[in-house]
């Protein structure tokens, strides 16, 4: 039988950021999909509700609360994976500091908050890349995607911190992607636009919502459904001659 390009069944997934947001959507997606997530979040109860819905599914996950900033953490959650099923297939650098950062001129951001953005956005995508690097290297095989945001080619205004952040993994892919390609492992960036889910962003409103939807050519929310889809792909056999990417994912927002 010819192999399913697109199937990620009994894939090894580490998500980071999983307890809420994209990242509960993505490890629900590939739960249902057949695949085993990797749930990386530094918020504990929210692990545990999204592994028992996963259990619900009549999935499995492997459950690490785990700070991305810290070294000995996000080595701990790879070993703990790696232990658990021997390999590790695919990362999706999520977890990132946005939606409570309120909207203000660059020259107004307290320098913790600055600090804090970069550490965990950049430095956090960093250490779990290069964590998970050893397993993939070893099994010969690997997928790295990278998460982005809609708002690094557009400037927008009022969250320096977060746009520059988001900037640098564009950058990050490019170098891994180089660097790894040796390996078999592929690296690739997706480049959200403003996505609706259960989380509340501190900055967003109805004019702002609509500012956003009516720059889209699609002219409607993005929906979790919208980003899945290229994750799933990102992850698959399918994209074995695509790698060091950047995919816009925004409904036609911006065009890279």
């Amino acid at each position: 039988m010819e192999e399913n390009r697109f199937d990620v069944s009994n894939r090894v997934v580490i998500i980071t950021g999983a307890g809420q947001g994209l990242g509960r959507e993505y490890a629900l997606a590939f739960a249902r999909e057949g695949a085993t997530p990797v749930l990386a979040e530094i918020n504990g109860d929210n692990l545990k509700s999204v592994a028992a819905e996963i259990e619900a599914l009549g999935g499995r996950s492997l459950a690490v609360e785990t700070d991305v900033g810290d070294p000995d953490s996000v080595n701990a959650m790879v070993d703990a994976a790696v232990t658990a099923y021997g390999r590790i297939d695919v990362l999706i650098n999520n977890a990132a500091i946005f939606a409570a950062l309120p909207q203000r001129p660059f020259f107004e951001i307290p320098f913790e908050e600055w600090n804090r953005v970069i550490h965990v956005n950049i430095t956090g995508s960093y250490l779990c890349a290069s964590a998970v690097t050893h397993p993939m290297k070893a099994a010969g095989q690997g997928r790295i995607i990278n998460i982005s945001s809609g708002t690094v080619p557009q400037g927008v205004p009022g969250f320096m911190h977060y746009v520059t952040s988001k900037s640098a993994i564009i950058g990050m892919t490019r170098v891994m992607a180089r660097e790894l390609s040796d390996d078999n492992i592929n690296v690739n960036t997706v480049m959200p636009g403003y996505t609706t889910t259960e989380v509340k962003h501190a900055s967003m409103n109805d004019n702002l919502h609509d500012f956003i939807q009516n720059k889209r050519l699609v002219k409607r929310a993005g929906t979790p459904d919208d980003l899945i889809g290229m994750a799933i792909f990102l992850a698959s056999p399918a994209i074995s001659f695509i790698s060091g990417q950047t995919l816009a994912v925004c409904g036609g927002e911006v065009m890279i």
